[in-house]
């Protein structure tokens, strides 16, 4: 079985470092630029499954890189959706260090030590409570030379790829999800998941090109 995991691509909240959750905010112009070219990029690949977050700016990113012809195959699966953000919802880096030093300190150097503020707020293992078992429904009854495109969030992606990777939520900042990143693993099911490739995102950013974020 191979899994594409992808992230999806640039928001307008994205390009300002907002916190955006589960806003449900959806693709800029060259967030839909991204999602083509991940479209082009899989056009001649073959995908026997895709799921998506229901979350727009993901559904839509799915459909882009699947193209029209095979858009009708997406499903989505309302637990690949971002980590919720609560209070911090909608702010910038820069207004949540004015209200909320302590824990904004915290997310940068112990993330999995944060529970976020308020309704909706999320804690990393919260979030991976509830993507694991929808990645596991994604990859269900795969056939080993299937594969299953998977497009979810910055957050949601990265505590997948610990889990795979065996490291613990505290490294989370230890690898980039760039917008529109592909992910490859393999293996006979979830539970025996290689890492072929990490942040892959040469259809729309050149070697050591700039691939960060400025929120998350």
């Amino acid at each position: 079985m191979k899994l594409l995991l992808a992230r999806h691509g640039e928001t307008p909240w994205n390009a300002e470092g907002r916190y955006q959750g589960q806003v449900d905010i959806p693709l800029s112009e060259v967030g839909i630029g991204q999602a083509e070219a991940l479209g082009h990029r899989l056009r001649e690949l073959r995908i026997d499954r895709a799921v998506a977050s229901p979350l727009d700016r993901a559904a839509q990113t799915a459909r882009l890189a699947l193209g029209a012809e095979r858009a009708g195959m997406l499903t989505l699966d309302q637990d690949l959706q971002e980590i919720g953000h609560g209070d911090w919802e909608g702010l910038l880096a820069s207004e949540i260090q004015a209200r909320d030093p302590e824990r904004l300190a915290a997310w940068r150097n112990a993330p999995d030590t944060v529970q976020m503020p308020g309704a909706g707020g999320e804690s990393l293992q919260q979030v991976f409570e509830r993507s694991w078992p929808a990645l596991t429904r994604a990859c269900a009854g795969l056939g080993k030379d299937d594969t299953v495109l998977v497009v979810a969030h910055d957050a949601v992606n990265r505590v997948l790829l610990c889990h795979v990777l065996g490291i613990p939520f505290a490294r989370l900042w230890g690898f980039r999800q760039a917008p529109t990143t592909l992910n490859l693993l393999e293996g006979e099911g979830v539970d025996t998941l290689e890492v072929v490739r990490l942040n892959d995102c040469s259809h729309h950013t050149s070697l050591f090109g700039e691939a960060k974020h400025r929120a998350l």
